[in-house]
């Protein structure tokens, strides 16, 4: 299955075309117009500093339907205590900044220098937003993604002290919800996200979803003020 090289226009080939791994294209650049038409169109970058950029749609494609969010017992009762506050759009940076450095699991380098500025980009022009978790003025921990439609594409998340994360998650995912959010793109799978109820679903059904999430208007600018209303 050949793996098509992007050139200068912001267009890709149909995901159907990927490769057995979910691979679709190389090449081309960050550029806002490329990644917003990319999501669009069920396609994100995920490489690391030593490759080409590689675009990606897999098969089956892990995703979390809001409405089907699962919190644990645990989790709820944490919740409750209210040990974090929870904030959009205030530190964006903090937040791609923290996932991107290096973990205990090995992920988070992936995220690259390019990578960072295209999405602070994309968050400047108010398609990319962050939910953080503060544990006084500390940033414990959050997460990031992009925005287009009833959709959010989740990109990455971090933490620094125990549940900040999943609180982000699970505040951002419930804020989702009563916003009429149809979708949130996990991409790929992961043991974490599996127990919040995340589910593979067949390509072919995502892209049904998506092409209508795009029918509806984005939600765009400062999710601290457009979430919270």
């Amino acid at each position: 299955m050949p793996v098509f090289r992007l050139n200068d226009e912001p267009l890709f080939p149909p995901v159907e075309l990927s490769s057995p791994e979910g691979i679709i294209a190389v090449g081309g650049d960050l550029s806002p117009e490329r990644l917003l038409a990319a999501y669009s169109s069920g396609i994100f970058p995920w490489y690391s500093d030593d490759q080409p950029i590689l675009w990606w749609s897999p098969d089956p494609r892990f995703v979390l339907f809001p409405e089907q969010l699962h919190v644990s017992r645990s989790l709820r009762k944490a919740m409750n205590k209210q040990p974090f506050t929870i904030t959009y759009d205030t530190s964006f940076e903090g937040v791609i900044k923290g996932c991107s450095l290096p973990r205990h699991d090995g992920f988070g380098t992936w995220i690259t220098h390019d990578m960072r500025e295209a999405y602070l980009r994309l968050h400047h022009l108010g398609y990319a937003h962050s939910v953080e978790a503060w544990e006084g003025e500390k940033l414990a921990g959050g997460m990031y993604g992009v925005s287009l439609g009833s959709c959010f594409f989740g990109e990455s998340m971090f933490t620094r002290v125990s549940n900040a994360s999943k609180i982000a998650l699970v505040t951002l995912v419930e804020a989702l919800m009563e916003k009429n959010f149809t979708l949130l793109d996990c991409q790929v799978y992961t043991e974490n996200l599996d127990r919040f109820g995340a589910v593979h679903i067949p390509r072919v059904d995502f892209l049904d979803i998506l092409a209508k999430g795009m029918e509806a208007p984005t939600l765009r600018g400062n999710w601290g003020e457009l979430l919270t209303r």
